[in-house]
């Protein structure tokens, strides 16, 4: 069954976010997610490793405002199936589920700066504290309830994180509920 019929039978897994205050205003583009496949990855807080994978993805994610679950949930579908791994042929065919890879989430606001004007990032497209947390773990958790390895860091921390970006590969999502 595919994640898409999945919900259609269990269609809340995540917070209801339709009637908080921040939902559908300010609508800029969908949440972000900056996929770097690494051979590592790891997330410190206060010295203390908190999350760690070997080979997979790390990924950084930011939520604007106006995004809702759709858009959460259909990110984690699209992460878990993004094809960046080589195949026998080393074309990148494959996707994590293919690899049995790590997955890494990390929150991150800064990816939601509007950096158009000036020399200074705005920060007025990024979701509140409050709606990115619930977005971010509903994200988590439909991840954590397709795939098998699945660790992040710690929204709000002040956070260390390390990668080794292999290739390098990296891509940029930005995910509308529709899409």
């Amino acid at each position: 069954m595919r994640p898409a019929e999945a919900r259609r039978q269990n269609p809340s897994r995540c917070v209801d976010l339709s009637l908080h205050p921040a939902a559908g205003v300010g609508i800029v583009g969908g949440m972000i997610a900056l996929l770097q496949r690494v051979t590592r990855g790891a997330v410190r807080v206060d010295d203390t490793t908190v999350a760690a994978i070997g080979v997979g993805l790390v990924v950084l994610v930011g939520v604007e405002r106006g995004d809702r679950e759709p858009e959460a949930l259909r990110l984690a579908e699209r992460v878990l199936n993004y094809r960046l791994f080589a195949d026998a042929e080393g074309r990148m065919n494959l996707c994590l589920r293919d690899t049995g890879g790590g997955l890494l989430l990390v929150p991150q606001f800064t990816l939601a700066a509007d950096t158009n004007a000036g020399n200074r990032p705005s920060f007025s497209r990024a979701a509140d504290a409050a709606l990115a947390e619930r977005l971010f773990q509903c994200l988590l958790t439909e991840a954590q309830q397709q795939y098998h390895s699945v660790a992040s860091g710690v929204f709000g921390a002040n956070m260390d994180v390390e990668l080794v970006n292999q290739g390098p590969v990296t891509f940029f999502l930005r995910v509308s509920a529709g899409a």
